[in-house]
């Protein structure tokens, strides 16, 4: 056992290390253990440790969206339970109360240990997976909704094990409000095995380091992100940077949002101001506040050095402005499932796009600037039963000061993988016709912008179908003199006719039925002629 409370620099590195790899052997768990393609092949999952206080201490390298968001989960467990017993598990997915949106599902696990015989708490390790069907109007939970009721069932903070036995009524409740319940209590299963794990792990370390020097350790770790968070900031100059930047519509009506940001550097610290965006809109782009908080982390995290740690001091120097009623923090019963997929990505093109004034040399033309969202639903004849497919799809990346931007990627706070065709055609009763990259999509400049994916499905039964699309009204930006990437594209052949879709839409498709997704390039950066 380490006895000393010292911490020094190489002691403060191994213990970094050792919670990082306490959150990456979670993931690891959760992706092996689960049973959905989404979140076993994609991995739509984001894993963390914190504090007893709630604050983060440590995370794995996982989806932006879900990381930084997931503090404001843990916070409302800690306001709704004032007692926590060893094998607890809560879980909660209500964005107007720390989640994102629906499908994403966060479970939260109080970390005992022993201290002189007696169970002490010393934090909680939480993660949050993308669920491929939580109920809702329509297969896979990503509905054009206009309020959140509509979009699936919500789990406000539960007890959803009590002293490592599962709340069986509670448990009952939720899978028979969803289209495939054996999925979900695997996957389920698998997020409380992820926690369980980490509980091991961290009882491992307090044996190693005892309690009086983790939580020496825990405090200069945080303090030095902290340190490296307002060194970054202090290297740009202090001024206040506008941009503006609209999505395509809300789903609803044709008019576009605006999403207006102003970005206040000031010594060591820097304020992210939303109140000129677009108020809340009937369509389900809207967004809480916690996703537009993890957006413009993000940004931040981005300018800091690749081996920066990731914790609650990383966000302390940066505010975040976002009055409520806006579409980047609206009041309930708002629907929000497109604001923490589609949302979240056009806040950080506005950030950016403010930091492009401040670090002109530094910050890339946009990336595709959507998460292409498709969900389709059905019975599979092969199992009599119904299936729920998610998926998101990568486009281009903008390009970069120093090189073109890279292609069929997911950007920002996307940071999933593709379905694989193999596990994609044997999980669900569609194939995947046609998958390749857009040429010559990507922004032209001096570097290119990266370019988009083009997938055809065609569809083996008649199945319900959701997209929840951007970029395809409004290109993403060039930066410096680059232009601009080409827009994103859905198209449907039914019965030998083809149709253009809209980005957002709804519709049965018909067995034979060919879809196509087409996704954005990543806007160029610098001219062309240089």
């Amino acid at each position: 056992m380490i006895e000393s409370r010292k911490v020094t620099p190489i002691s403060l590195e191994i213990f970094r290390s050792a919670l990082t790899a306490i959150a990456e052997e979670m993931g690891t768990v959760l992706m092996l253990s689960s049973y959905s393609p989404n979140i076993k092949e994609r991995r739509d999952f984001s894993c963390a440790l914190f504090d007893v206080r709630g604050r983060l201490i440590a995370q794995a390298a996982h989806i932006p969206v879900h990381l930084g968001a997931m503090p404001d989960s843990v916070a409302s467990a800690l306001a709704t339970f004032d007692h926590f017993a060893p094998g607890d598990i809560i879980a909660l997915n209500d964005p107007f109360l720390g989640g994102s949106h629906l499908p994403d599902i966060t479970l939260i696990a109080p970390i005992y240990v022993n201290i002189q015989s007696e169970p002490c708490l010393i934090g909680f390790a939480a993660n949050r997976a993308h669920h491929s069907d939580v109920g809702g109007i329509s297969a896979g939970s990503m509905p054009l909704a206009s309020e959140i009721y509509q979009e699936g069932i919500i789990i406000p903070p539960v007890k959803l094990w009590e002293a490592g036995q599962p709340n069986q009524p509670l448990l009952s409740l939720l899978l028979r409000n969803v289209r495939t319940p054996a999925e979900r209590r695997g996957d389920l299963a698998a997020q409380v095995a992820a926690n369980r794990t980490a509980v091991r792990r961290m009882e491992e370390m307090v044996a190693r380091w005892s309690l009086p020097t983790l939580q020496a350790h825990i405090e200069e770790l945080i303090a030095y992100a902290q340190r490296i968070t307002c060194a970054t900031i202090a290297n740009m100059p202090d001024g206040t940077y506008r941009f503006e930047d609209h999505l395509d519509d809300d789903g609803i009506g044709e008019e576009s949002v605006k999403i207006a940001v102003s970005v206040t550097v000031s010594g060591e610290v820097m304020t992210v101001d939303f109140s000129e965006s677009s108020s809340q809109v009937r369509g389900n782009i809207n967004t809480v506040a916690a996703v537009a908080k993890s957006a413009a982390y993000y940004t931040v995290r981005c300018l800091m050095p690749d081996d920066a740690p990731m914790n609650h001091g990383t966000f302390a120097p940066v505010t975040v402005i976002a009055p409520g009623g806006t579409v980047v923090n609206a009041r309930p019963p708002a629907g929000v499932a497109q604001g923490n997929v589609e949302t979240s990505q056009r806040i950080t093109d506005a950030i950016f796009g403010a930091l492009a004034q401040a670090l002109p040399e530094v910050i890339p033309a946009a990336g595709q600037g959507t998460m292409n969202n498709i969900t389709a639903g059905g019975l599979d004849p092969r199992t009599s039963q119904p299936f729920a497919y998610y998926e998101t799809m990568g486009g281009g990346m903008g390009a970069h000061p120093e090189q073109d931007g890279l292609s069929g990627a997911h950007v920002h706070m996307s940071n999933t993988l593709n379905t694989p065709v193999e596990a994609f055609e044997y999980a669900y009763p569609m194939r995947i016709s046609r998958y390749e990259l857009r040429a010559g999509s990507g922004g032209q400049g001096k570097h290119h912008g990266g370019d988009g994916l083009a997938r055809e499905i065609t569809f083996e039964v008649p199945t319900d179908v959701t997209l929840l699309t951007e970029r395809r009204r409004f290109a993403p930006y060039g930066l410096q003199g680059g232009e601009p990437g080409q827009r994103g594209e859905n198209r449907l052949v039914h019965e030998g006719q083809e149709t253009l879709l809209p980005g957002k839409v709804h519709f049965r498709a018909a067995a034979g039925d060919r879809l196509t997704i087409a996704s954005p390039g990543g806007g160029g950066w610098g001219k062309a002629s240089e």
